[in-house]
């Protein structure tokens, strides 16, 4: 029982240091399946509490914690919606994890040089869709360092560079502007 209260203070300290700080990293989602060589996707996160602004392809989304901006640069059409948690969990890959620490096994191990911690996320029942959720974190700053999702065949690991805790960011930050061009769907109810 200790060992898992001290694999949750590890957690809850991760969260909060979270909700305290705005986390901005440049990334790389390598997607690899059993039958396909893998794929590399670079993109970038700015991440303050449940507030994020992610680029990536040529998609860029956004959540100002109730509307969620979404922006295709191919179309050049911005959709702005109230979503469901589970749009927001597929966007952000932190408020994915907070929400399985209640349904998972949870164990941790330190690496071998003692600078991180492996937290690994097993859900207990199968119809979560995933098989493993793994979050590495710098221990001296909690900095996330990468997050690996198993699901089926498929494992999905995002990889921050060079991650960094910045200063407060307004609001706004954690928008998207349309300029005069831009086809707006505005699909809030």
């Amino acid at each position: 029982m200790t060992n898992l209260l001290i694999i949750l203070s590890i957690l809850s300290s991760f969260f909060a240091t979270l909700e305290q700080k705005t986390l901005k990293s440049d990334f790389t989602v390598t997607v690899t399946e059993e039958v396909n060589a893998p794929l590399n996707y670079p993109g970038s996160i700015t991440i303050h509490g449940r507030q994020f602004l992610l680029s990536a392809f040529d998609i860029k989304a956004a959540y100002d914690g109730k509307t969620l901006y979404m922006y295709s640069a191919q179309t050049d059409e911005l959709t702005l919606s109230n979503p469901t948690e589970q749009e927001l969990y597929e966007a952000n890959p932190f408020l994915f994890a907070k929400a399985l620490v209640s349904v998972c096994d949870v164990t941790e191990k330190p690496s071998a040089d003692g600078q991180q911690t492996v937290v690994t996320l097993t859900p207990k029942d199968p119809s979560t869709g995933i098989s493993r959720f793994v979050l590495k974190v710098r221990n001296s700053d909690l900095m996330p360092l990468s997050v690996e999702i198993k699901e089926g065949k498929k494992t999905s690991t995002l990889k921050m560079k060079e991650p960094k805790f910045v200063g407060s960011l307004q609001p706004s930050a954690f928008s998207i502007q349309a300029d005069k061009n831009t086809y707006v769907n505005d699909m809030r109810f």
